[in-house]
């Protein structure tokens, strides 16, 4: 069984036993946490599909790590005025393994 959820306004379709990263939560400090915007929830020709979301359905995880992304570089430059800008960015994530999938 997979679903598809929403959370930081990225989606991602996971499986029981998947470990995904996302953006971190307003409560980092939590060692479970739980996905109430699932979309899509089944497997094969059982399809759940919500509109917008599924009414009842919830994903189940337990936070694994608190990681950092690879590092992005910003660089902003005008032709011809001597401006140039380089700037370095790496986003905060947290490594999620999905526990649980009730429809």
């Amino acid at each position: 069984m997979f679903a598809v959820i929403e959370t930081g306004g990225k989606q991602y379709r996971v499986q029981q036993g998947d470990v995904i990263d996302v953006e971190i939560f307003a409560d980092a400090d939590a060692d479970s946490v739980a996905f109430d915007k699932v979309l899509l929830v089944g497997e094969g020709d059982d399809l759940k599909v919500g509109t917008p979301l599924l009414e009842g359905a919830s994903v189940s995880g337990s936070l694994v790590a608190n990681v950092r992304a690879a590092k992005i570089k910003v660089f902003k430059k005008k032709r011809r005025k001597g401006y140039k800008r380089t700037q370095g960015h790496r986003q905060n994530l947290q490594r999620i393994r999905i526990e649980s999938i009730s429809a």
